[in-house]
């Protein structure tokens, strides 16, 4: 299968695109953006990596012409190393993601990638014999290490790094400022938040999200882009950061702490598999 094939794509308009895994069934199939600047091109989250991300992104027209030869340099940007959103990281030439997470991604670290893809999630296979036991997401040196407060410029918009821990220990959002959008990864979408992944921590995702709130007291977010399901706005954004606020007390702790024991077992068990 073609990566032409294998992902669709979405204009948003200002220079945004929405692709998607198209045979990727699964709620766990991650969004991808791509924004384009005027002077680079940011990828943001790359899905499985089944297929080639960059090769579609040229064979579909979507990089757009450096003013020079060639196209503008492009820079994917994990809002977290989770599979969904990482594996497809190893078909980029520059790469980004939080320092907190730079280590799990260079040794292909699979329990805190939380890879557990099975292959009645795959509706078509990407190429005949493969199988969902075979994969793993591979080691990929980043480029570049983000922290709070980071700027990543594209030229004539610039977008800046939220480190918003709780999901994950690195997760990100980026910011546009400017245009009042955000890119929430898996901090905040439009279902429930999942906090008892290895390396989640409620008592983190309760001060993501009271940051999520101000963002919105301030005027500073009208839309958002998450890693996964539907764009919504701010009045959606507040309204799930303050019931994840409102749910976090004592009996959701404990509930949570022995999901997390159970995903954590699960997660060494399948991925001992994958190595052997």
């Amino acid at each position: 299968m073609s990566a032409l094939e294998w992902f669709a794509h979405k204009p948003l308009g200002g220079g945004i695109f929405w692709i998607q895994e198209r045979f990727y069934e699964s709620g766990n199939r991650a969004n991808i953006w791509l924004v384009r600047g005027s002077q680079r091109d940011v990828v943001i989250d790359a899905g499985l990596g089944l297929r080639s991300l960059p090769d579609y992104l040229r064979d579909a027209g979507l990089l757009a012409p450096a003013e020079g030869v060639g196209p503008r340099p492009l820079l994917a940007v994990a809002t977290h190393v989770h599979f969904d959103h990482s594996g497809g990281l190893q078909h980029f030439e520059e790469v980004a993601v939080h320092s907190a997470e730079a280590a799990a991604l260079l040794q292909g670290d699979n329990y805190e990638a939380v890879t557990w893809l099975s292959d009645r999630e795959v509706a078509r296979p990407p190429r005949p014999g493969w199988s969902a036991r075979q994969f793993r997401v591979p080691p990929v040196r980043p480029s570049r290490l983000l922290q709070e407060g980071d700027v990543i410029s594209l030229g004539d918009r610039q977008l800046t790094v939220m480190h918003m821990p709780g999901h994950s220990r690195g997760s990100i959002c980026l910011h546009d400022k400017d245009r009042k959008i955000l890119f929430s990864g898996d901090v905040v979408y439009d279902g429930s938040m999942i906090d008892w992944l290895p390396y989640s921590r409620i008592s983190d995702y309760v001060a993501s999200c009271q940051r999520l709130m101000e963002l919105v007291d301030r005027g500073l977010v009208e839309k958002v882009l998450p890693g996964h399901f539907n764009i919504f706005g701010a009045e959606r954004l507040y309204r799930l950061a303050s019931n994840y606020i409102s749910q976090a007390g004592v009996c959701h702790k404990i509930s949570t702490c022995a999901m997390r024991s159970i995903a954590s077992i699960a997660l060494r068990v399948t991925n001992s598999r994958i190595t052997s």
